[in-house]
């Protein structure tokens, strides 16, 4: 009995473990990777360590260094900004805080990709889609200019992780209805069940343009 309960244990096992691990996989869908900015930060160590352990070398053999003696070095940075023109110092300073603010900000940002979940399952084997934001910013588009009654080239949708802008110019002494318009849009999202869900606005232009 023992056995057959471990071979059931067993095979549970090896059934959850072959299956694709789709939380992972729809995290590296709508998430951008930090493998480039990982890869820069570690070479720029790497060159910079490898440096000091050259130099170090050089001046332990009683060579001239290659560049710059470490200890020559050392003064240097302590004696800043004596011996550096102004500008040269500041440039400088703020190519180093430009560099440290991107690794900073890849970093603490989520980074997700301007994507979102379409319908999705909640079921182990329920399938997932990713759509692309422009995707949606289409639908929602031709929803809105349908429910305006306006021309395509008069609606701009924006959509965003957790807003969707409408942005509509009317045509002149036609009225819009913005209610209306926004039912619309929120009908239509409620409709793609979209993770996380956005918040639609609509934005009426004050001033209409001339219809054909």
């Amino acid at each position: 009995m023992s056995s057959s309960v471990e071979d059931r244990r067993t095979g549970n096992g090896s059934r959850r473990s072959s299956g694709p691990d789709m939380r992972r996989i729809l995290y590296r869908e709508t998430h951008s990777s930090r493998a480039a900015v990982s890869v820069a930060a570690a070479v720029l160590v790497l060159v910079l360590a490898a440096y000091g352990v050259l130099e170090s070398g050089v001046h332990a053999l009683g060579q001239p260094a290659w560049l710059i003696e470490p200890q020559v070095a050392a003064q240097r940075i302590v004696d800043l900004p004596a011996g550096i023109p102004p500008l040269l110092l500041a440039a400088t300073g703020a190519v180093l805080a430009m560099v440290g603010l991107i690794f900073l900000l890849n970093g603490i940002l989520p980074g997700k990709r301007a994507r979102h979940l379409l319908a999705p399952g909640r079921g182990p084997g329920s399938p997932a889609v990713v759509v692309d934001d422009e995707v949606i910013a289409s639908s929602l588009a031709r929803r809105a200019r349908l429910a305006a009654n306006v021309t395509p080239e008069q609606v701009m949708v924006v959509v965003s992780q957790r807003q969707v802008l409408v942005n509509v110019r009317p045509t002149s002494g036609v009225p819009v209805d913005q209610d209306r318009i926004l039912e619309a849009v929120r009908d239509e999202l409620d409709q793609m069940h979209l993770e996380p869900a956005p918040v639609p606005r609509v934005n009426v232009a004050p001033s209409g343009v001339i219809g054909a």
